[in-house]
């Protein structure tokens, strides 16, 4: 009998253990929501008085003695400094970064393609980047395919070029070149959410 009683305790001395080890909180983790996201409080039914919680022992929010005593310093091999040991912090207010403009004579060349059902939408914005110090090559014409919306495609080592032409044509997406275009300058594809 002694023994069975012996035994019934470890294990409520281990699930306590775990319980206190890992949580007791279960899906209700903060570490399934995103960051920033509002905290909500969860309201779970009850099925009556739980007897395993209340023998699981809770950490104290308050201070002890040993937490608020900080332990002497340790030993230095070098000597202490006259000079004031108060570090300045630059201000903690941040300034918009400017976007990077890359001269125009830096600038590839860049072709402009309608992907909608307006006429003329690529020579008028074939006219803007012009306009914006941009070189269009080649006369522009109408794209044949699918495309989500109106994007900048840049070949490789031309990302910083491309989003600049396209904040300088108010275009909301910078993605790598197609294998169908050409690998020396940007292409331009307007869609129906163009409004320029």
């Amino acid at each position: 009998m002694l023994s069975s009683l012996v035994a019934v305790a470890a294990v409520v001395a281990i699930v306590a253990g775990l319980l206190v080890l890992f949580g007791t909180r279960g899906s209700d983790s903060k570490a399934n929501e995103p960051t920033g996201a509002p905290t909500k409080p969860s309201v779970k039914p009850s099925s009556g008085p739980s007897t395993v919680g209340a023998s699981v022992p809770r950490p104290s929010t308050k201070p002890t003695a040993e937490a608020t005593t900080a332990p002497p310093p340790a030993p230095s091999s070098t000597p202490p400094s006259t000079a004031p040991t108060e570090t300045t912090h630059p201000p903690t207010t941040t300034q918009p970064t400017q976007p990077v403009t890359i001269p125009a004579e830096e600038r590839p060349a860049i072709e402009v393609y309608n992907n909608t059902a307006r006429k003329g939408l690529a020579d008028t914005v074939a006219s803007r980047a012009r306009q914006a110090g941009w070189t269009v090559s080649g006369s522009p014409d109408n794209w044949h395919g699918k495309v989500a919306e109106s994007t900048v495609y840049y070949p490789p080592g031309m990302l910083e070029a491309a989003n600049q032409l396209a904040r300088d044509l108010g275009i909301g997406r910078s993605k790598g070149a197609l294998d169908n275009m050409k690998k020396d300058r940007l292409t331009v594809i307007l869609t129906s959410d163009y409004t320029g």
